[in-house]
């Protein structure tokens, strides 16, 4: 008996190993259009019956946009025991036959499963694209190519953990930042990928969860134009480490993707880079507060420009730009 339930074991992890190595690759469409949806915050807890509306309003936006990929932007399920949740999203998005990834906000390490045993739960599930690289700080860091009509690779998304918590306290508080490791990553790969492309860099999106520090000084700055709202100050790390600077300077990123700050849903421009908020996509209590829903990004094959707006649980399609042409005086 226990040979034959070894056996049984082995054929299992052999098949769950298979079908966890046949994921989906990401191509722009006949038309040259990729199509993202990003949801972020939605805090849903199976255990104590919190924001499971979370999982219907991600259904239902799905339904509405048809897109080629969900982007998770952090704090999801934030509880002990995160399987049932991520087990629910998952079932979403195989029905729905869309391929999804997520990285990790500052509520995912609150808990007793650790921000590891996350990053390994996650990447089981057949649809997801998430593939931790290792060796650098955090657990949610990938890079997600987007090819085009001739299989080549024509855009790039940087998908990376922000972290949770200062590891310096009690001298610094507040929430994390990128680490240096994470920086050298992206500056290594952003400068391969560039080469491959005759020098030329990539049209590259960046997805993470606390918004860095220039997001603040974005909004200060003399004549900025901003599409949505800001109510209120942006929950940014302390410490600026540099990531903004290193995406300044190899010239591919073209817009940042956050959560974090429920009452923002706000896009502007900062240095030719776009800086947005992602919509909240939990329920939320005050009649003030954004509706729920998720942010929809357009990629266009070949081209360093994007549209964007917010779908609402509600159905409505409401502030849509694009990026460079809306920003421009």
């Amino acid at each position: 008996m226990r040979t034959i339930c070894t056996t049984i074991l082995c054929l299992l992890l052999i098949f769950g190993s298979a079908v966890a190595g046949n994921k989906p690759v990401l191509k722009f469409d006949r038309n040259g259009d990729f199509k993202i949806l990003q949801f972020t915050d939605t805090h849903i807890n199976i255990a104590t019956k919190s924001n499971l509306k979370s999982l219907d309003i991600i259904k239902d936006v799905i339904e509405a946009e048809k897109p080629n990929l969900v982007l998770l932007t952090g704090d999801i399920v934030t509880q002990d025991g995160p399987q049932e949740g991520y087990q629910l999203l998952s079932q979403i998005f195989n029905n729905a036959g869309v391929p999804w990834a997520v990285v990790f906000g500052n509520h995912e390490s609150e808990g007793k499963f650790p921000r590891s045993s996350l990053a390994k739960l996650v990447e089981t599930f057949p649809g997801c694209l998430n593939k931790n690289v290792g060796g650098i700080t955090g657990y949610s860091n990938f890079i997600l190519p987007i090819l085009g009509s001739r299989n080549e690779v024509e855009a790039l998304l940087y998908c990376l953990d922000s972290n949770s918590y200062s590891n310096l306290k009690p001298n610094v508080q507040g929430y994390g930042w990128f680490d240096f490791s994470q920086i050298d990553w992206y500056r290594i790969n952003s400068k391969e990928f560039t080469q491959k492309n005759q020098g030329k860099p990539v049209p590259s999106l960046a997805f993470f969860h606390i918004p860095l520090q220039e997001y603040t000084q974005a909004n200060h700055q003399k004549d900025s134009i901003i599409i949505g709202v800001r109510t209120e100050d942006e929950s940014s790390a302390l410490i600026n480490s540099g990531m903004y600077s290193a995406f300044l300077e190899f010239g591919d990123v073209m817009g940042i993707f956050v959560g974090h700050d429920h009452l923002n849903d706000y896009i502007t421009v900062y240095h030719n880079i776009a800086l947005a908020y992602g919509r909240v996509s939990k329920a939320m209590k005050d009649t003030e507060d954004p509706l729920a829903g998720g942010r929809v990004i357009t990629l266009k094959q070949g081209k360093r420009e994007f549209d964007t707006w917010i779908r609402q649980m509600d159905g409505k399609k409401v502030l849509p730009c694009s990026f460079p042409a809306s920003f421009t005086h």
